[in-house]
């Protein structure tokens, strides 16, 4: 009970230090994530069903809300299903980016030398090459294969993560602090966990926060290309794709998914920026 307590009054801390944007978003992305986990038990059909098949493109109605698509399904059901797609591929890329880019960062910061060089040039190398031509290339090797996708998206992004995750280690490896941890023999292990994971964690939630949005364009765009989640699955990219031969016809069917990526990645930038600015506020800058 403790901890549940403390808990709720840590979320009740972190809402309130929220600008109202910050809080804005924090609600729109909150409400998206519960979609993502919750949305094929609440959609009203199957993510399938051509039970209206004869009436493609249908304005909205009590039995389709948002009308349907080009087959005749319905479109909400469809985003709902899609939101596990979009936000948790995304999501799982974002992690591989972040987590593998930050853990890199702090063993090349700790050990030095010959290996943080060595490090450093292969993520120079990667930040150079132009992240959609790279996985275009490695889709079309590999195919459009889910997981082939989340990897794809996860390495492209974590040189990113890496260079962020880097300056803040070196700056946090040159603190007193840190000097003195090593002086009195602590391990490795124990230097990069216990005194500068620590204090940089803030700013890589940030990063965190932005890495997912990149994600979720990307893996958009891939799908509206034909190259991302395949059919009878889809994401909101492959619905804004499928839908555009009926755009004069029922408009709905390509505007409410693209406003569902819009909306998303607008909620995490508002908080995103709320974070930021508290970050700011913290440390004085």
């Amino acid at each position: 009970m403790k901890h549940i307590l403390y808990f709720l009054q840590a979320a009740v801390r972190f809402f309130a230090s929220l600008t109202v944007l910050g809080r804005i978003g924090f609600f729109v992305s909150l409400l998206w994530i519960l979609v993502a986990l919750f949305g094929s038990s609440i959609a009203p059909h199957a993510m399938t069903d051509m039970s209206a098949s004869g009436n493609v493109f249908a304005s909205g109605s009590l039995a389709y809300p948002l009308g349907t698509d080009f087959l005749g399904r319905d479109l909400l059901s469809r985003i709902l299903y899609g939101a596990r797609y979009s936000i948790g591929l995304a999501l799982a890329a974002t992690l591989i980016a972040s987590v593998g880019g930050t853990l890199l960062a702090l063993v090349s910061t700790v050990i030095g030398t010959w290996f943080d060089e060595i490090v450093c040039r292969i993520v120079d190398a990667l930040l150079v090459t132009p992240s959609k031509i790279l996985a275009l290339l490695v889709i079309a090797i590999y195919g459009s294969d889910l997981r082939v996708l989340v990897l794809t998206a996860g390495v492209i992004y974590m040189p990113g993560a890496f260079r962020i995750a880097r300056s803040q280690a070196v700056n946090l490896n040159a603190m007193e602090y840190v000097t003195v941890a090593r002086l009195n023999g602590e391990s490795t292990f124990h230097i990069a966990c216990r005194e500068i994971l620590p204090n940089m964690i803030h700013p890589m939630m940030t990063d965190f926060g932005l890495r997912f949005v990149y994600n979720v364009l990307m893996l958009s765009g891939l799908s509206f290309l034909g190259l991302g989640v395949q059919p009878p699955y889809a994401d909101w990219g492959s619905l804004v794709r499928e839908n555009l031969s009926g755009l004069s016809m029922g408009a709905a069917a390509v505007i409410m998914p693209a406003l569902a990526i819009a909306s998303l990645t607008i909620g995490v930038n508002l908080l995103i920026d709320s974070l930021a600015m508290r970050g700011r506020l913290r440390t004085g800058r």
